[in-house]
């Protein structure tokens, strides 16, 4: 079976990425005209929020959210690789396209972050207050510019390093017939780089960037499952992010070998970690209700009695319900139309979820989308303009099959 190697990204797609990237840069433009610049909006901890904050938070959490689904696919890269699950080899490529934006999105989120910390009054922490305040006070060893600046900068760096290592590896899948001796070396040296790529992630993502990020923001209070309730939100939405990417991709005549068996497994982990998403989200809250803490209720009341009541149970249905009810039939994982659909849907959900994780926070008293949704969504539709333009180069750039890769046939001949 001849096929189709090389991917060649289509007039329409780059005129989309380019206009939603013009709308985004306008919005941007606009915004910082309009909110940047302005000292009002909302109330925060009884004081007036200035414009700047719903600015820049506006732009810290899609920054965030666009970071790290697109981080998940290498996640899902090196889990997959870990675990000899050689099922992923057919469409690989495009997880690796997609996690070539981390660098990008990298320094995009990095630059944002500086401007939140030392431009910004977004971190009480980082203001003089907290010194006479006993409750910061004793987390001055966490919560500090020095380590925030470093711990950020390794974050997002050896995310980058570690994710450039595990695709300059799958290149020499495309250099020629490996025997079993060279094969070994190459699935070893897999095996090492994929390790590393998950310790790092388990200190970061699964463990201290979310506190330092966003938990932060409330900085008297503190969830232990903060940290795993981030990391399902970004891994569903970049599981579904690989399935758009999969369809497109065979609907277009590309990819060959990806049949329905590779699009009911990726089904399966949208399905699974919505599930696992819920259970969070429901024990965080349930934890913090059941062990009656006043003082801990501060991050759900406004949440669920106050102004992001609506958007904090839409946030269930969309990210819980809806995929419990479509995507728990084996049919619907191997039907394009509904797994584009629900793909898209909890992309839409889980960037939801960011919102009121980080503008809830900021902006606690004022849904900032009744005034400034044109900003909220114009500033995604950059980050969506970019990753587009910077998948479809990716997925260009190299064959869309690792044709020599030691597990390809287990891929070709994958049955659930």
């Amino acid at each position: 079976m001849a096929l189709r190697e090389r991917f060649e990204t289509p007039g329409k797609m780059r005129t989309w990425s380019f206009g939603l990237m013009a709308i985004g840069v306008l919005a941007l433009i606009l915004g910082y005209i309009f909110i940047g610049a302005d000292h009002g909006g909302g109330e925060h901890g009884g004081h007036e929020v200035p414009g700047s904050h719903i600015f820049w938070g506006t732009l810290m959490y899609n920054a965030e959210f666009f970071l790290l689904i697109t981080n998940a696919a290498m996640f899902f890269i090196c889990a997959t690789t870990l675990a000899m699950g050689g099922w992923q080899m057919a469409f690989r490529r495009v997880s690796e396209a997609i996690s070539t934006l981390v660098p990008i999105f990298g320094v995009i989120t990095f630059v944002i972050l500086m401007v939140v910390l030392f431009g910004t009054h977004i971190y009480h922490w980082n203001s003089e207050e907290a010194a006479s305040d006993p409750i910061l006070k004793g987390k001055l060893g966490f919560l500090n510019p020095t380590f925030y600046v470093i711990w950020t900068t390794l974050t997002i760096g050896l995310w980058s390093l570690l994710g450039w290592r595990m695709r300059k590896l799958s290149a020499e899948a495309d250099a020629g017939h490996m025997n079993n001796e060279k094969g070994a070396s190459f699935i070893w040296r897999n095996t090492v780089s994929a390790s590393l790529f998950i310790v790092w992630f388990a200190l970061t993502v699964g463990s201290t960037v979310p506190w330092l990020w966003n938990m932060s923001i409330d900085a008297h209070w503190y969830s232990t499952m903060y940290s795993w309730y981030t990391f399902a939100s970004t891994f569903v939405a970049g599981m579904a992010l690989i399935a758009i990417w999969v369809i497109y991709l065979k609907n277009k005549g590309y990819l060959e070998i990806v049949n329905e068996e590779h699009l009911h497994d990726i089904g399966k982990f949208m399905f699974a970690f919505s599930i696992f998403w819920t259970y969070l989200w429901f024990a965080q809250y349930m934890l913090i209700w059941y062990s009656n803490q006043p003082e801990e209720t501060v991050y759900f009341w406004h949440r669920v009695k106050g102004p992001y009541k609506g958007i904090f149970f839409l946030n269930l249905i969309i990210n819980f319900i809806c995929p419990l009810l479509i995507l728990m039939r084996r049919g619907s994982k191997r039907n394009y139309t509904l797994m584009t659909f629900m793909a898209v849907l909890i992309l839409f959900g889980h960037w939801m979820d960011f919102y009121q994780m980080i503008i809830g926070s900021i902006s606690p008293t004022h849904v900032t989308w009744g005034d400034y949704w044109w900003f909220d969504f114009g500033i995604m539709g950059l980050f969506v303009g970019i990753m587009i333009f910077g998948v479809s180069r990716a997925l260009a750039s190299k064959p869309l099959v690792a044709k020599h890769h030691p597990f390809l046939k287990e891929s070709i001949i994958h049955h659930t």
